[in-house]
């Protein structure tokens, strides 16, 4: 009779396993050729545990799928052939083919993972562990964690700098914008915004990061270069409860002239003009505002309104909503391959 492998042995080899099994899936989401688009706008429902897709052109629901244990944060490989999915209660984020909507991979990415940023290769995962207080870094292809950053309580938003050499962390509870250093791997700069600040957003090329602060019912501009706050934005959509106005979500159009702010419970999106950051104007939309994304042409915003579990389609030219898409319970986030 043959001797039974060693514990150690058969661990080896499943975590051997499990490393190649990432490789391959991600592999095929690797920066290469142009791919064309499908046409789909992927929302995260939470409570749901579920994903669902939509045509873009015509609004109607594609499919609708289990895909882990509250799903939050959506984004797109540089590539667009893969969706990563923050899968927060699973301490995972999923990877999901855009064409055939299948799971390809799972990293295990630590403890509530909400927000991520992918490099601008797409070779390196940035991700908020919530519940641990670390900003951590994973390699994509082999799924291995590279490194792992303290930084302040219940860390949200998270941004690449637009050359890479640096990542942002928003800490809810410290009031603080984290500036990490790649190369270095240790927080170089501690930055104070408003109160509970959520997402971050990069204007101008990467020279202004703006920080949504939820409980101060503004936008805080920072310049990247002096790392410092050069500005405040404020809103005060007309008819609501300043306490409703919770700005959350963030998304900007890939012509640089404008900027989109949702609103949270005050139910509007905010209109900025980046050049002036003045407010040019307040969209209604569903109930909480929360999470933002923009057709690749500019032509339409999507609002992901976590309390009336529905997605809001704003025309961008007159700004106005002109669609309401049904979605799972309590929405959060939108992305559009298009």
């Amino acid at each position: 009779m043959k001797p039974m492998p060693s514990p150690a042995w058969l661990a080896g080899t499943w975590l051997l396993a499990t490393a190649l099994l990432v490789a391959a899936g991600l592999a095929e989401g690797a920066p290469g050729a142009a791919r064309a688009a499908t046409g789909q706008v992927f929302v995260s429902s939470e409570k749901d545990d579920a994903l669902t897709a939509y045509d873009a052109g015509s609004g109607q629901q594609l499919a609708a799928w289990r895909q882990c244990r509250r799903p939050r944060h959506l984004q797109l490989s540089p590539d667009r052939a893969r969706l990563y999915v923050a899968c927060s209660d699973d301490h995972r984020v999923d990877v999901v083919d855009v064409a055939t909507r299948k799971t390809v991979a799972s990293l295990p990415v630590g403890d509530d993972p909400e927000l991520f940023d992918l490099s601008q290769d797409g070779r390196t995962l940035y991700v908020s562990n919530e519940e641990d207080a670390l900003l951590s870094a994973y390699d994509t292809g082999s799924g291995k964690r590279v490194f792992a950053v303290a930084v302040g309580e219940e860390p949200e938003g998270v941004r690449v700098s637009a050359d890479g050499r640096q990542v942002y962390v928003a800490s809810e509870v410290a009031n603080l914008v984290h500036v990490v250093d790649v190369a270095t791997r240790k927080v170089v700069r501690n930055i104070r915004v408003g109160n509970r600040p959520r997402r971050l957003l990069l204007v101008r090329g990467g020279k202004e990061l703006w920080v949504s602060n939820e409980l101060s019912a503004s936008v805080s501009v920072i310049r990247t270069d002096t790392l410092e706050v050069v500005q405040t934005i404020a809103f005060a959509p007309r008819g609501m409860r300043p306490e409703d106005v919770t700005p959350v979500g963030m998304a900007a159009r890939s012509d640089g002239s404008h900027a989109y702010i949702g609103l949270g419970r005050a139910n509007h999106v905010a209109v900025v003009e980046v050049a002036s950051r003045r407010v040019q104007d307040y969209v209604l939309v569903g109930r909480r505002a929360w999470g933002l994304a923009l057709s690749r042409d500019n032509a339409r915003l999507y609002v992901a309104n976590g309390l009336s579990d529905d997605v809001s389609v704003v025309d961008t030219a007159s700004r106005m909503a002109v669609a309401t898409l049904r979605a799972g319970r309590v929405p959060h986030s939108v992305a559009i391959d298009d």
